[in-house]
């Protein structure tokens, strides 16, 4: 097998979806299927097996696939030791990013270091910050910007924090609350948690969610067309002085926030391009940009 392979069966792992992959890899389906087949024919094994919707790998397959997955995870570590090996600050950072951040703050950041720093590549996965956090702890990414507190005994920087707010289009009451037009979105679990904890000690009904989205930004349009109210991080209407924003608070009265962080491995500092990144961070107010 050669890089190609590797990455192709890397790929139809982690999709189980022939269509996906061959997305993924600027293919068509058709030639996909056909090396897949190449290399059935050269092992004399089945890899995968078609089923309802995508495909799973066979046992055969799933070992050649490791060992794809493997051979990849080497020839990038070969290639960031290389790229290290001098002065320059060159090469590919690999980078997880909570969603929100990913839309209004890490664009201003990759131009603004790419600015400084030309030579360097970037390679940016964006998702809930669960996710985000999954991905520094298999360090397949060097860095992670994540929203709220997640075990990690390597290094972290706080990067901002920020209040959790009501936010509406209209003047309201916290007794009317429970009875008025609420606007809610998929998040991770812990925000989840966070506002559902904060509600159920202040008020004994389930609030009137009328309307459920997928994304927070979407959220924000509902609230900001006059369809309802929303439970959200201050920064996130922060565009919006229209809006009428109420700080949360707890039973001490203290206002409830939440922490975006920046974690890395103490070992990646030791690359050049990551120490670059990490020094480049502090130097900016990021909540600011």
């Amino acid at each position: 097998m050669n890089y190609q392979d590797w990455e192709m069966l890397a790929t139809l792992h982690s999709t189980e979806n022939i269509t996906q992959a061959a997305h993924r890899l600027f293919l068509s389906q058709p030639t996909l299927t056909s090396r897949i087949k190449k290399l059935e024919d050269y092992y004399k094994i089945q890899i995968i097996m078609r089923k309802r919707r995508g495909v799973t790998f066979t046992p055969e397959g799933e070992k050649l696939a490791e060992h794809a997955i493997h051979m990849l995870n080497e020839q990038r570590k070969i290639e960031e030791k290389l790229n290290n090996m001098g002065k320059q600050v060159a090469g590919t950072l690999r980078v997880g990013v909570s969603n929100f951040f990913a839309l209004n703050k890490m664009p201003k950041l990759l131009r603004l270091f790419k600015q400084e720093y030309p030579n360097v590549e970037f390679q940016v996965v964006s998702g809930w910050s669960s996710e985000m956090h999954r991905l520094i702890l298999n360090n397949d990414v060097h860095i992670s910007f994540i929203k709220g507190d997640y075990p990690w005994k390597e290094r972290k920087e706080l990067l901002y924090e920020e209040n959790i707010c009501i936010a509406s289009p209209w003047e309201f009451e916290w007794e009317s609350l429970p009875t008025l037009p609420r606007i809610d979105y998929f998040t991770d679990e812990r925000m989840k948690s966070l506002v559902d904890h904060w509600w159920y000690n202040n008020y004994k009904q389930s609030p009137n969610i009328n309307i459920q989205v997928n994304q927070v930004e979407t959220c924000k349009e509902m609230v900001i067309n006059g369809l309802g109210y929303a439970i959200l991080a201050d920064l996130v209407v922060r565009p919006h002085p229209e809006l009428i924003t109420k700080p949360l608070y707890n039973h001490l009265g203290k206002p409830i926030t939440r922490k975006t962080w920046m974690y890395y491995h103490e070992e990646s500092l030791k690359m050049n391009i990551v120490h670059a990144f990490v020094s480049f961070i502090r130097t900016l107010d990021v909540k600011g940009l």
